[in-house]
């Protein structure tokens, strides 16, 4: 078999970058043309009058998803019994600990420290769930049912969306960029493939869970159809469609020409459809930014608070348990790191392209490539520790 490299592209590398790059074109989108995304996120499935799936939206974030489920080797996932405390102390600090900290972190400062900047009269406007038919000033969660631009949706507090967007980040874990860190930090690729291909499996399981139990939490609407839905479309769909085309491309082609051709062929597409959906996103809140320009500072301080808690909880917790630092390093990488494809995705879905929820994940886009670099650069000062 072929040994890929997993060293950081350009477009990883310069990510930030790419994605303040989107603000600017989106917020100029949205000024000059107001109408553009807005037609195009119209374009929708709609089910009961209320706008299920975003035909152009759901294309964008299906490729954002399919190169990073293709990429998994689920083979790995039968070698894991010989890593079980590093396996173990993963999905135990991704499962058991990351969701609710996320929370308990992102309602401190949205909720209460941050929530007179963040405007406390301030609301948002998110999607009606489907098959939900609620009467015009009937409550759900925090959210009164209001028409808005014609359309019935749910008005919530605009801390409470942020914080949705906190929660899904929160409650996903564990991207295909851990692979990259993993390599840079020069630890366990095998235990990295393990664990993504793990991950990819309890997702499945967990994330609607926890997911739509903490958002009830937050007294927000849990759209339980939607929530079902959407972990279908972006995790189950991408996951069987990596699958089956691994299998296939492998089994006639052979690894290294899987490896060495096909995943390049796919490197653009991604790119494009991550940064088709940014660019329609801030077109939507660019009134929002410009009208509260710390926005995106409010949301990234606890994001950024919880990235180096679960990072720390995991890499001490990997020293206490005496692993080695090849396992210690991707451990600590994958906790901290989120699938932020995922969260995005159900965002849209649940809450609509223009809610504060959408937002929310996209800043965790922003802060997540500087922010692990620096994580690798600590643990690459720190091997003698173990």
């Amino acid at each position: 078999m072929v040994k890929q490299r997993h060293d950081i592209g350009f477009f990883e590398r310069y990510l930030s970058l790419w994605v303040g790059l989107c603000i600017v074109v989106g917020i100029l989108l949205g000024k000059l043309v107001p109408n553009f995304a807005k037609t195009l996120d119209g374009l929708s499935v709609d089910v009961n009058g209320a706008p299920v799936v975003s035909l152009p939206i759901a294309i964008c974030l299906f490729f954002m998803m399919y190169p990073i489920m293709v990429k998994i080797d689920f083979g790995e996932v039968i070698k894991a019994g010989k890593g079980l405390k590093p396996v173990g102390l993963t999905l135990f600090v991704n499962w058991a600990i990351k969701p609710f900290t996320m929370y308990a972190i992102a309602y401190a400062f949205l909720g209460l420290l941050f929530r007179q900047f963040i405007g406390p009269d301030a609301f948002d406007y998110i999607k009606m769930p489907f098959g939900l038919d609620l009467p015009v000033g009937g409550e759900y969660g925090s959210g009164t049912v209001v028409i808005h631009e014609g359309i019935k949706m749910v008005a919530v507090p605009l801390w409470r969306s942020y914080l949705a967007g906190c929660i899904l980040l929160g409650a996903a874990p564990c991207t295909a960029m851990v692979l990259v860190w993993g390599y840079l930090a020069k630890g366990n690729d095998g235990l990295t493939l393990v664990m993504v291909a793990i991950n990819s499996f309890v997702m499945l399981l967990l994330f609607g869970i926890i997911g739509g139990f903490l958002l009830g939490l937050g007294k927000l609407p849990v759209p339980w159809q939607a929530l079902l839905l959407s972990i279908g479309i972006y995790v189950a769909l991408p996951l069987l469609a990596g699958y089956v085309t691994r299998k296939l491309i492998v089994t006639r082609k052979g690894q290294e020409w899987f490896e060495q051709k096909f995943l390049h062929l796919l490197t653009p597409i991604t790119i494009t459809a991550l940064l088709t959906t940014l660019i329609l996103l801030f077109s939507f809140k660019g009134a929002v930014i410009m009208a509260n320009p710390l926005t995106i500072l409010w949301i990234a301080i606890p994001l950024f608070i919880q990235t180096i808690f679960i990072f720390s909880i995991t890499y001490f917790g990997a020293k206490i348990m005496r692993l080695s630092y090849e396992n210690a390093a991707p451990s600590a990488m994958i906790g901290a790191s989120n699938h932020f494809e995922v969260a995005i995705a159900t965002a849209v879905m649940l809450f609509g392209l223009s809610s504060g929820a959408a937002l929310a994940t996209v800043v965790g886009v922003l802060i997540e490539v500087p922010l692990m670099l620096a994580l690798v650069g600590f643990c690459k000062r720190t091997k003698h520790w173990f």
